[in-house]
Parts: C-alpha cells; sequence; structure tokens
C-alpha cells in the first residue's frame, strides 16, 4: 500500500509537470498574442497619426495657396504695368485740353473782342478747379474706385469743350471750358497717377511716378501741333471738336482695362507682397478735408505747398498760357511757336523720367532745389530770346526748359509719401492743388500785366525771381526719420 501511493506521487507529479508547462506555455503565448496586438494598434495609431499630419499639411498648403493666390500666378508682365500704361493714355487724352488755352487767345480776341484779362480768367478757374478738385478726386477713387472716377471725369471734359464750340459770351467761356474743364481734368491730375503709382507698385515708384508725370508732356507733344494747324487753318472750332474727340476715344479703355486695385485680379503689387483690397472709405470729402487740416499743421506741406505753387505759375500759368502769344507779339508765326511748346513736351518726357530715376537715388529736397534754381535763372533770358524766327539760342532754352518742365514732380510726390504714408495721395492732391492756383494767378495777372503794359517782359522777370524762392524753400524742408505705413500695407524707412 505504501508502495502504490508512492507510485501514484510519482506518476502524479509529471503530470503536474506537463501541466504547469502547458499553462507557462499558454502564458506565453498569450503574452505574445498581447505584444503582437500592441504592436499592431501602434502601427495602425501610427499611420493614422501619418495620415492626419498629411491631411493638415495638404489643408495648410491649400489655406495658403488660397491666401496668397499671387504666389501661384506669375505672368510674364505684371499686370501693374498694363494698369501704367492705361493711365500713361488716359493723362494724354486729358492733355489734350491742357494745350489749347495759349492758342485760343489770340483767336478769341480778334472774334469776339475779349480782353486778354477775361480769357485768362477762364483759364485761371480751369486751372484752380483742376487743382482743387485733385484731393476730393483721390478720396473719391478711395470711395467709388479709379475707374469709375475716370470715366466720369473723361466725359465731363469731353461734353465741356464740345459745349464750347457753341459760344458766344465770355461767361459761357468760363462755365464750359473753365467750370467743367476744369472739373474734368482736375480729376484725372497727378493725384490719379499718385493714387495707382501707390496701390499698384512698392518697386519702382519714383520711376512709374516720372512715366506717368511725362504723360502730360506727351499729350502736349501730340495736340499742340495738331490743334495749331487746326485753329490756323480751319478755325479756334473745330480745334475744340478734336479735343472732346480724344476724351471720347479713352472712355472704352479705361472702362475695359483699368482695375482699382491689384487683389482685384488676384495679385500682390509690383515688387510687394499680396494685400486684401481694403473696404470702400466712405465719407472722401471729409476725409480729404481732415487730411488737408492734419497737414497744414506741419511746416513740409507749406513748403510743398508754396514751392510747388510756383512751379504750377511758371510751367501751366506762364509758359503753356502766354508764351504763344508773347512769341507772336514779336513776329513768329502761332504754329512754330506751338512747335516750340510740343519740343519742351518730348525732352519734359526725357526729364521727368529721368528726374524719376534720380529720386529713387538722391535727396529730393536737394533735386528741387535745383530744378527751380535752373528754371528761374533760364526765365530771365527769355524775353532777351524773343524774334520772329526761331534761333538756335532759342531753341537751347527750349530743350533746357523742357528738361526741368515738371522734373520737380517726382521729388515732390516723394518728399510727400516720406512726410505723410498713407494720407501721401491726397496730400499731394493739395500740394497739386496750390501748384495750379499758382498757375491761375499767373494765368489772369499775366493777361492783365499784358493789358496793362503792353508787354509780357515783366511777367517773366517776376517768375524768375518766384522760381529763386522756390529753390530755398525745397532745401528748408526737414526729413522724416521715423517709418511710416503706406498705402498698400508696407513699411518705408524714411530719412535714408
Amino acid at each position: 500500500m505504501n508502495r502504490t501511493t508512492e507510485s501514484a506521487t510519482a506518476e502524479s507529479a509529471p503530470a503536474h509537470s506537463a501541466t504547469a508547462e502547458s499553462a507557462t506555455a499558454h502564458s506565453a503565448t498569450a503574452e505574445s498574442a498581447t505584444a503582437h496586438s500592441a504592436t499592431a494598434e501602434s502601427a495602425t495609431a501610427e499611420s493614422a497619426s501619418a495620415r492626419s499630419a498629411s491631411a493638415r499639411s495638404a489643408s495648410a498648403e491649400s489655406a495658403t495657396a488660397e491666401s496668397a493666390p499671387a504666389l501661384s500666378r506669375r505672368p510674364r508682365i505684371h499686370r501693374a504695368w498694363i494698369v501704367a500704361a492705361v493711365t500713361f493714355v488716359t493723362i494724354i487724352g486729358g492733355a489734350a485740353f491742357n494745350s489749347l488755352p495759349g492758342l485760343l487767345i489770340e483767336p478769341l480776341n480778334d472774334d469776339f473782342g475779349w480782353s486778354y484779362g477775361e480769357i485768362g480768367l477762364a483759364v485761371s478757374i480751369d486751372m484752380a478747379l483742376y487743382g482743387l478738385t485733385a484731393p476730393f478726386a483721390a478720396a473719391l477713387m478711395d470711395r467709388f474706385g479709379i475707374r469709375r472716377v475716370v470715366v466720369v471725369a473723361l466725359s465731363t471734359v469731353a461734353a465741356g469743350a464740345l459745349a464750347s464750340y457753341w459760344m458766344t459770351a465770355a461767361w459761357q467761356l468760363m462755365l464750359y471750358w473753365g467750370l467743367l474743364v476744369g472739373l474734368g481734368t482736375g480729376s484725372m491730375a497727378m493725384a490719379f497717377s499718385a493714387t495707382v503709382t501707390n496701390r499698384w507698385f512698392v518697386a519702382r515708384r519714383g520711376l512709374v511716378t516720372g512715366i506717368l508725370t511725362a504723360a502730360g508732356a506727351s499729350g502736349q507733344l501730340i495736340f499742340l501741333p495738331l490743334c495749331a494747324w487746326i485753329v490756323d487753318e480751319h478755325g479756334w472750332q473745330p480745334a475744340t471738336l478734336t479735343v472732346a474727340l480724344a476724351a471720347f476715344v479713352v472712355v472704352p479703355f479705361v472702362w475695359l482695362l483699368l482695375r482699382d486695385h491689384p487683389a482685384d485680379v488676384g495679385l500682390a503689387p509690383y515688387g510687394g507682397t499680396y494685400v486684401e483690397k481694403p473696404a470702400p472709405v466712405t465719407g472722401a470729402a471729409t476725409r480729404a478735408v481732415r487730411v488737408l487740416f492734419e497737414a497744414a499743421r506741419t511746416g513740409p506741406f507749406w513748403l510743398l505747398a508754396g514751392s510747388f505753387a510756383i512751379c504750377g505759375a511758371s510751367t501751366n500759368g506762364l509758359m503753356r498760357t502766354h508764351f504763344i502769344p508773347s512769341a507772336h507779339e514779336h513776329g513768329m508765326e502761332i504754329p512754330a511757336a506751338a512747335s516750340l511748346l510740343a519740343v519742351i513736351g518730348v525732352f519734359d518726357i526725357i526729364g521727368t523720367i529721368f528726374s524719376g530715376w534720380l529720386t529713387d537715388r538722391f535727396d529730393a529736397r536737394r533735386l528741387l532745389a535745383v530744378y527751380y534754381a535752373l528754371r528761374g535763372v533760364s526765365l530771365l533770358f527769355l524775353p532777351m530770346l524773343m524774334a520772329p524766327t526761331v534761333h538756335p539760342t532759342m531753341v537751347f532754352f527750349i530743350v533746357f526748359y523742357g528738361l526741368d518742365w515738371v522734373a520737380t514732380v517726382p521729388p515732390t510726390l516723394a518728399l510727400c509719401r516720406e512726410q505723410y504714408g498713407e494720407d501721401s495721395a491726397i496730400v499731394f492732391g493739395w500740394v497739386l492743388a496750390s501748384h495750379q492756383v499758382g498757375a491761375a494767378l499767373v494765368a489772369f495777372l499775366g493777361g492783365v500785366a499784358r493789358d496793362v503794359t503792353g508787354s509780357y517782359d515783366l511777367v517773366w522777370y517776376a517768375s524768375g525771381a518766384l522760381c529763386a524762392t522756390a529753390a530755398l524753400m525745397a532745401l528748408v524742408i526737414r526729413r522724416k526719420r521715423e517709418p511710416v505705413r503706406d498705402a498698400v500695407g508696407t513699411v518705408d524707412a524714411v530719412g535714408r
């Protein structure tokens, strides 16, 4: 019995051992299965995480592409240059109206007996409104868009020129040519080019300003000889129809090709980064007046406005209005005198573009001082150069004066941008208003001086002295040294 028990115990021990080993094996298998399960879950989680990260990356890239469409579309010619070209053509169309006043003085005097002072008054109203409209036009462009404002302006000047075909009284000249043409051309003044430049360009602003400023001279080059020939051969009335037609022809180009802001076509400004188009600014007139009062509290505004008023007096008011009748008094034919003014337009293009290039590189204050000083010296010699025929000395004067004609615009605009940042277009509009007020005063007073003294000599000498004053005013403008934010949202470091 004892041996039987021991035998049973011995047999039972291996069985228990086998059972334990089996249990151990099952346990190991379970652990292995758990490990495999954990590994599979880890791999699945990593795969899901990778897919999620990839989806987030793709979403971020899609959002970036949507927020900066300019990066995905890079046209061979940036749209800004097309807008600048349309602006150039528009200003040429407006320049047709600025070519006529000097050509109309003697024909209107002969046909109606109106004095030089009466005709000069109508021209002065035109020039004053041209300037006073400009700051409001810049604000209206912010409110309603560049394209709409320019189309209405072109239509207004065309209507004024067309109505003047049937005028028979001096007050009609002041209404049609002074009021309507003045308001219309003022809306396409230099504030127009300043707005286009500020919105569409960050790089090459000085160059573009020079090119757009030269557009006025290009229009003078085209229309002065043409209108002089028409006036000489067919009278003054067909000439008014010609400039009215020029304005109507430009309208379709403006409506089809001009755009208000780079964001309208999904682009960044030339040389800048993409920015959303700002919401329309309400209270355009209020803003223009507010900017005027704010700028008027600063010294640079009065120095810029005063010097630019002298610029207008010595160009639009003096040369454009009175050079042709003055030369005709000395025996020169009207077409020949008009051709000399057209030559001024040729060299004005060169001088203004070159001035824009210089403005990008040199101190704008010193450039202005040089321009005004040279202009004043040349005007002092002009009375001695008047003759029945065109001599080499007169040609030299015309070339020299042409290079200097509106070379003052790029540095003046650069100083406005430096001093007044995002309000610079409106401030420049007010500075331009002073330019045209100066022109209006000399257009009127020059005619009165001619009626009283029988000569324009006093007007030439006085204008030369004023230019010397403008040179001194430019030199005392203080540079602003803190950074200012411009109209497209980028920061320029001024005081360079």
